[in-house]
């Protein structure tokens, strides 16, 4: 990353990111997976209306996780990297 937060670490196997390293990545991964659970909760008998929802939230938490990793998303081969 180039001077930018660095709240999650990296896979070390795999494309991705790993767990967070600061308290704001665990912060958005709580608040992430308490919105999910709450919506899926409460939705549970309008699916299309869950998807249209939750949709959306995932993808902005997929691409602060990606802008906020340490070295960005890419493929790694373990301590090769």
């Amino acid at each position: 990353m180039d001077d930018g937060p660095e709240w999650f670490a990296p896979k070390r196997y795999g494309y991705g990111t790993g767990l967070p390293i600061t308290w704001q990545g665990w912060v958005l991964t709580l608040g992430f997976v308490a919105i999910a659970i709450l919506l899926s909760t409460r939705l549970a008998q309008r699916p299309i209306q869950l998807a249209a929802v939750l949709v959306p939230i995932t993808t902005v938490f997929l691409v602060v996780c990606a802008r906020t990793t340490r070295g960005g998303w890419r493929w790694r081969w373990g301590d090769e990297d």
